[in-house]
């Protein structure tokens, strides 16, 4: 089985807070995150698929394929948007970084798994150079 990796690229503004908090309990849970201003990340995606690399190409899957999926699924809808407010798969949810991370991970699966013998391995997103969060599915 090869593992293969793909870096995009996004930035997206977001607010952590919770509407039924007073605004002194969420500047207490999340800090400078809950400023009513919003605030942005230049935000790193790698998505990693697997599977077995075809005797015919040579390759697990075209890799232009792969991120014209990442662009129409994910990346349309996240760049230079609001996550809490521009973001369908993101309505009524947290917009913490380990969400959105899930929440990515769902979007891609099917249209990847559409590829005879890819699957989808894990999403890694890196909201800062210090802080990611990856899932590999339930």
């Amino acid at each position: 089985m090869i593992y293969i990796t793909r870096k995009e690229h996004f930035n997206a503004a977001h607010r952590m807070y919770r509407e039924e908090w007073s605004a002194e309990q969420n500047q207490e849970m999340f800090g400078k995150c809950a400023n009513p201003n919003w605030h942005g990340h230049n935000y790193n995606l790698f998505v990693t698929i697997k599977g077995e690399v075809t005797q015919e190409t040579g390759y697990l899957m075209d890799l232009k394929d792969l991120k014209v999926i990442i662009n129409n699924y994910v990346i349309e809808k996240l760049d230079h948007k609001n996550i809490n407010l521009d973001v369908d798969f993101m309505k009524g949810k947290m917009a913490s970084t380990e969400l959105l991370t899930i929440e990515i991970f769902n979007q891609l699966k099917k249209p990847i798994e559409l590829h005879a013998g890819v699957f989808l391995h894990s999403v890694k997103l890196y909201e800062t150079e210090n802080n990611s969060a990856e899932y590999f599915g339930d």
